[in-house]
């Protein structure tokens, strides 16, 4: 038996969603189409859904937008604006609570097994990054060492809902395609040079007009518009991290690169160095030789053999030295 955690009615808990998705996506109805349209089904009963998302978790950004029982099956749902490969980990810690709050009243040590939900991981993928209709995420892919048969593996599915992708999808499910217009209007507006706040704001007006996602824009609009301009800044914020993160990584890189170059320079200066200075010392030692045994008589024969060389290398030599 499967305990559920606090279900949900099919309103809007306005204390905790941190973006329109999961606004939009909490609700069952909208929820139901969704999954619907991901699974290829055709439930008609809203009900059927048990929503159980950890609303008042918080795990410096490790979150989930929308999880939910149907029947004996786990689902959870998020949305991505940015790429993360770290997604496997990210679910992984997430599921772990769910699973805790799922049989917190239930005896782990018990001799009586525990039946638990079966987990599947679903994101979609709305970013400017050019990325696939699917990417399949594994949790085994993080590991510092390639394993086998990992003995300990999530699998995450990425769906790319931007325009051009997934259209069976998209045609499947007008909330999310609503949802995607939505968020393509907005940045629109942005890159138009409107400010943040008037960029959503005329996007809301915008998609109320267009009848886009109309009836829950019309119901949830003072909400919907603070949720959008915090998921942009929050958005703004992070790619802004990472570009300064990247100069600094740019720069760091750029002056151990020098410092260590130099160094290997260095080294490399000393060996070659060394190889051409032992080098000239044995040539000028031949010359040497050849030159004092030439002037005591020996013939290029005899110096040739006293040196173990063959007898027209040391001709060469000599006369390459000008030695007479």
């Amino acid at each position: 038996m499967v305990t559920a955690v606090t279900p949900h009615s099919g309103t809007v808990n306005r204390q905790y969603k941190s973006s329109i998705f999961a606004m939009l996506f909490s609700e069952r109805k909208e929820l139901l189409k969704l999954y619907n349209a991901v699974n290829g089904t055709s439930y008609t009963d809203p009900e059927l859904l048990t929503v159980n998302t950890l609303e008042n978790a918080i795990y410096m950004a490790v979150k989930n937008d929308v999880s939910f029982l149907i029947g004996t099956r786990l689902y959870l749902y998020e949305h991505q604006s940015t790429w993360n490969p770290n997604l496997p980990l990210r679910n992984l810690f997430y599921v772990s609570d769910l699973y805790s709050a799922i049989t917190e009243e239930r005896n782990l040590y018990s001799s009586k097994k525990i039946q638990i939900p079966a987990p599947h991981f679903l994101v979609f993928y709305n970013g400017e990054g050019k990325r696939p209709d699917q990417v399949v995420m594994k949790l085994s892919e993080l590991y510092e060492s390639a394993e086998e048969t990992p003995e300990l593996e999530l699998i995450v599915h990425v769906l790319n809902i931007n325009q051009g992708h997934n259209e069976e999808l998209m045609k499947a499910c007008q909330p999310l395609r609503d949802y995607a217009a939505y968020t393509a209007k907005v940045r629109e507006n942005i890159k138009a040079g409107y400010p943040v706040r008037e960029a959503v704001e005329q996007a809301v007006t915008g998609c109320i007009r267009e009848g886009i996602l109309e009836e829950f824009l019309r119901r949830n609009r003072s909400e919907a518009m603070k949720v959008s301009i915090y998921e942009y800044d929050a958005e703004r914020h992070l790619r802004m991290e990472r570009e300064e993160a990247y100069k600094d990584g740019q720069t760091d890189g750029y002056r151990d690169g020098q410092a260590e170059g130099y160094r290997d320079g260095q080294a490399d200066g000393y060996q070659e160095g060394h190889r051409k200075g032992y080098q000239q010392g044995q040539k000028d030692l031949q010359k040497k030789f050849i030159s004092v045994m030439l002037k005591k008589g020996k013939t290029i024969t005899q110096i040739a053999a006293d040196l173990d060389e063959d007898e027209q290398r040391i001709q060469e030599l000599a006369e390459q030295f000008q030695i007479k």
